[in-house]
């Protein structure tokens, strides 16, 4: 791994979740969300968008590790998928996170991420959590700032995978900046 180091200072614990937006509640995602897993991530323009076959199986198989948010009618409005890391299993790492054009501003994401990582630390042990992010994905870098803050956790950077990991070299993909948030209050 490469890259300079950017960290946040650690804060008091406070593990605060945010508040649930009015009229959104989360919930396991289950088989029949997957076609709109996938629709929500085409649509946010800015994921590495799966093929809807995928979403399926991240629905199915990775259930226990995800979360989507619904709105009063039920329907799926956003979504964050996840896993424990085969070789750091107290370590979550994020895959995605998205929400509906109509439905951002509303603290949705954040909301989510709370409530993925409480519902997966009542059941293991869970010391961190990981994702990767776009150099330029200002939004995706707040959210996971704020969600460091707000949980009294350190946040580290540094390049995970180098434009030139891509298929096709430099220039073909941008490079993934792993954010990691540890340690997390138990």
């Amino acid at each position: 791994m490469t890259g300079a180091h950017a960290d946040l200072a650690t804060r008091p614990r406070t593990a605060a979740p945010t508040t649930n937006p009015p009229g959104i509640r989360a919930d396991r995602p289950d088989l029949c969300d997957g076609p709109d897993l996938w629709r929500i991530a085409r649509d946010a323009k800015t994921l590495d968008v799966n093929s809807p076959y995928s979403y399926l199986l991240w629905c199915r198989d990775f259930a226990a590790t995800s979360a989507v948010a619904r709105d009063g009618d039920g329907r799926p409005v956003g979504f964050v998928t996840g896993y424990l890391r085969p070789d750091t299993p107290a370590t979550l790492l994020i895959w995605q996170v998205a929400v509906d054009a109509d439905a951002r501003g509303q603290g949705i994401a954040g909301y989510l991420l709370d409530h993925l990582t409480a519902r997966v630390a009542a059941e293991h042990v869970l010391d961190a959590l990981e994702t990767t992010i776009s150099p330029g994905n200002t939004a995706s870098e707040r959210l996971f700032a704020s969600y460091a803050e707000r949980h009294g956790a350190h946040l580290a950077r540094e390049v995970l995978f180098a434009e030139e990991h891509f298929p096709g070299g430099a220039g073909h993909h941008d490079a993934e900046v792993l954010h990691r948030i540890a340690p997390l209050a138990r």
